[in-house]
């Protein structure tokens, strides 16, 4: 049968200005270095919350957060900013819905270190409902396209509101899981008050200049060398993009160190022994933060109470190309989905916690003709069962059921059988790629059945085809311009790096 999980391909660019930086993940850098894990109490009292469907959280050895930061000229909790508080924006008076920026937070379970891995919002990949798309698209076009609808529907403008913004968190957290074959654990959001407010609340951070820079769309004017910044001064600082050498990746270079420099201010003993310092950190993140309401930050902190500053680290994932463009001509940032989960998962120890086989041996030599394989997608992107399927067909398998996952959700691939030992289960698994073999005794015996999630890069997937341009995007005809992966920016040096 067809497969039902087909999206509507629709392409849009990107319609964000690169008003927001790094306030999102300074947010998280406060939770996880536990700035103020002793009053944290009063501080979850009055956070924002979304309930949000995501993983149950370190299953895969690392508990795995997504901050993100949005335009929005509202507080948390949708008060709207002063008028004075607008202008420290510096970021114009028109509302918008971009999510800028991305940052997936890997912590280790033991909670002894903590590494933030920077997105850039040009990068294209799978988004739900939408087909490929710029990744920073996925929240707010999923947004508007469902908020009309409702209203279409005769809901009300403020149910309408609400459900929408989370159906754009939700295609968001699919859309990050697609790409790095990451389960999301939880979500954090913040506002372009918060890194104001955050930034003031620590008496500006240090940076270094490699250049002296005069940049009118962003605000960035600065000599060249150390200095302190805080405030709109320091919003700008990690906005600009335009003159940078690398445009949006040198942006998040100066996001990553302003992140490190911020966490080095926030474990510094002045601000810990500080009670109106403390107070006024968390002012700023009840204010601007929003986090998912399954998460108990008050034992998060705590467990991560010791952690140190060297043990916080900023990196990016690797860029197949900086430059690439679509047939349709939108200038996007080109990534291998497959090279990407490699790098993630290589940031923390994998480990298998399920006691689940693994279909990595020898395949049993079987007649495929008499094995029917039913496949369903569990990772958000449409079409991929129906493909994995006919991969399977062009083996010889015969075709069974295929379509969603409505069964519990799973956050990597795996094969399913009453038997988990039979040569079909182990056929079927080395066929896509070595994937688990876990026992199901729901199934009849000699039934075999695949469960695709965001991890999957087997025969049927993108990141399986032949190297080269992807879907849409345009071959130039000339060598891209590809950013793997730099040194890691920790926030345990002495002084502030200089950068672009």
């Amino acid at each position: 049968m067809p497969d039902n999980e087909e999206a509507p391909t629709a392409r849009r660019t990107a319609f964000g200005r690169g008003q927001i930086a790094v306030a999102a993940a300074s947010v998280l850098v406060l939770l996880i270095t536990g700035f103020a894990w002793r009053s944290i109490d009063a501080l979850a009292s009055n956070l924002a919350t979304a309930r949000l469907e995501l993983g149950d959280g370190g299953k895969d050895g690392a508990v795995d957060i997504l901050m993100v930061g949005t335009d929005s000229r509202t507080d948390a909790h949708g008060n709207p900013l002063s008028a004075d508080e607008l202008a420290s924006l510096r970021a114009g008076e028109a509302e918008a819905d971009n999510t800028d920026t991305i940052v997936l937070i890997r912590v280790p379970t033991d909670g002894s270190s903590a590494t933030a891995v920077s997105i850039p919002r040009d990068s294209y990949v799978e988004v739900p409902g939408i087909g490929r798309s710029k990744i920073n698209a996925a929240f707010g076009a999923t947004r508007a396209t469902e908020r009309q609808r409702l209203l279409d529907e005769g809901e009300s403008e403020d149910e309408a509101d609400k459900a929408a913004t989370q159906a754009g968190r939700e295609a968001l957290i699919k859309s990050v899981a697609n790409l790095t074959g990451i389960t999301v654990d939880h979500y954090g959001e913040v506002g372009l008050l918060g890194f104001v407010l955050l930034t003031d609340a620590v008496g500006g951070v240090d940076v270094c200049l490699n250049n002296p820079v005069d940049e009118w769309m962003s605000g960035a004017k600065f000599p060249a060398g150390e200095q302190t910044l805080s405030g709109s001064n320091a919003l700008s600082f990690v906005r600009q993009r335009h003159d940078l050498p690398r445009g949006d990746l040198d942006r998040i270079v100066r996001q990553q160190v302003f992140m490190a420099s911020l966490v080095h201010e926030v474990l510094n003993a002045k601000t810990l022994s500080n009670p109106g310092k403390l107070a006024q950190l968390t002012s700023a993140v009840q204010r601007s933060v929003v986090l998912d309401d399954d998460w108990d930050i008050i034992d998060f902190a705590r467990q991560l109470q010791g952690l140190a500053g060297g043990e916080v680290k900023f990196q990016t994932i690797p860029v197949v190309d900086l430059n690439a463009m679509t047939d349709y001509g939108e200038s996007i940032v080109q990534v291998d989905p497959k090279a990407v989960r490699t790098y993630v998962a290589g940031l923390v120890g994998e480990n298998d916690s399920d006691n689940e086989a693994t279909g990595t041996s020898e395949p049993p030599s079987i007649d495929t003709s008499k094995v029917t394989v039913d496949v369903s997608n569990d990772s958000g992107i449409g079409g991929l069962a129906s493909r994995v399927s006919e991969a399977l067909t062009e083996q010889g398998y015969l075709q069974g059921e295929v379509g969603n996952n409505t069964g519990t959700a799973v956050s990597t691939s795996r094969v399913l059988a009453a038997d988990p030992d039979s040569d079909a289960a182990k056929a079927v698994a080395a066929a896509l790629g070595g994937l688990t073999i876990v026992g199901d005794s729901s199934l009849s015996a000699g039934a075999v059945k695949v469960l695709i999630a965001a991890d999957y890069t087997g025969p049927g997937s993108d990141s399986d085809s032949a190297s080269g341009p992807t879907s849409d995007i345009v071959d130039m005809g000339t060598s891209p311009t590809p950013a793997p992966p730099g040194p890691a920016i920790d926030a345990g040096s002495k002084g502030p790096r200089c950068v672009n």
